[in-house]
């Protein structure tokens, strides 16, 4: 398992890929494979953990991205042999060192940073093994082995009832991101905003959002962690992703829906499946369209929407997608296959 070295798995905050990486780690290591995570040292896995560099290049400014990030890829494939599969959960990078391997790597393309790096997939894809993280996020140039949705554990979740009152934004603080948007909406809508994350944009946050934060109707509360983060989601009425991109997949949103907090997000990229207007949310296409479905929220039964959510981006049914897709990749019987032969015999 080849995870980011931006952050440690899994993340003290931010940290999407990380967080990922370590879910399905996690849940082979339960399932009895033999599982080495290559991460940074201060990670945690009940598996194998191999590292180069002692911590994430985001948090700690003494590690070389590009070095730390050369060295952790090398690792991995200098180690090629002892492996069935690698899961590639780092990014485009691994890929120039796969056709030096005989052990079949499967990418997870976390979506497209730019258009730029679109050339690097397209040179690899005979030999590629490509997952999506959502139908929407499919490049047209490449070939994929499966889209995969993002699994979380939902019982890192509570069940909340939204009775904090306010609507939430929770995510990079970054004009894809439409922080700003988030805060007139909630404006229109006669609601305080509570703004969480990491500001990835430092002039937008001063431009856009700092003005609005008044510690009443507007609240910056920093990057949060798994407690806080929980805490948040069950006690908002909605949250408002309101991106001004075509989201590759969303985990926040995911997230906040295992809650039981309804959606409001705009119909761009991965919302489409993730949201289910009326059960889980609404899709919009405008501020005053998501001023009427913040109000529309209101009707939203939060156990349905939390029970939709947990069967659909539980991490176990993550795991159950790869294990079968690493299965077919090494040529090896699926779980499923093996328990239906042993109930046969």
């Amino acid at each position: 398992m080849l995870a980011s070295i931006a952050h440690r798995v899994p993340p003290r905050g931010y940290g999407p890929w990380e967080q990922v990486a370590s879910t399905l780690a996690e849940g082979l290591v339960a399932r009895g494979h033999d599982v080495t995570l290559f991460a940074t040292a201060d990670s945690t896995t009940s598996g194998r953990l191999h590292a180069e560099a002692p911590a994430g290049y985001e948090e700690d400014p003494t590690v070389d991205a590009k070095v730390a990030e050369a060295l952790h890829i090398a690792a991995v494939f200098e180690r090629a042999d002892r492996f069935d599969v690698i899961s590639n959960q780092f990014d485009f990078l691994p890929l120039v060192f796969s056709r030096l391997t005989s052990t079949p790597v499967v990418t997870t393309i976390h979506g497209f940073s730019s258009e730029r790096i679109v050339p690097v997939y397209r040179a690899y894809d005979d030999v590629a093994h490509y997952v999506a993280i959502s139908d929407a996020d499919r490049h047209p140039d490449l070939t994929y082995a499966a889209t995969i949705h993002h699994g979380i554990d939902v019982d890192a979740f509570t069940p909340g009832a939204g009775d904090g009152g306010y609507l939430l934004f929770l995510g990079r603080i970054h004009p894809d991101k439409g922080t700003a948007t988030a805060i007139e909406v909630a404006r229109r809508a006669g609601l305080p905003l509570v703004v969480a994350g990491v500001v990835h944009d430092a002039a937008y946050h001063r431009r856009e959002v700092l003005p609005h934060v008044d510690g009443d109707r507007v609240r910056y509360v920093g990057p949060v962690g798994p407690a806080e983060r929980d805490r948040l989601l069950g006690g908002a009425r909605a949250l408002l992703h309101l991106v001004d991109f075509d989201e590759p997949f969303g985990l926040s949103v995911a997230e906040a829906l295992v809650t039981g907090t309804p959606v409001v997000a705009y119909a761009r990229g991965s919302m489409a499946e993730l949201v289910r207007p009326g059960v889980s949310g609404f899709l919009v296409a405008d501020v005053p369209g998501a001023v009427e479905a913040v109000a529309a929220t209101a009707g939203v039964d939060r156990a349905a929407c939390r029970a939709d959510a947990v069967a659909r981006f539980g991490a176990d049914r993550m795991v159950d997608d790869y294990e079968r897709l690493f299965a077919r990749v090494a040529g090896a019987p699926s779980p499923a296959s093996i328990a239906s032969r042993s109930r046969t015999a």
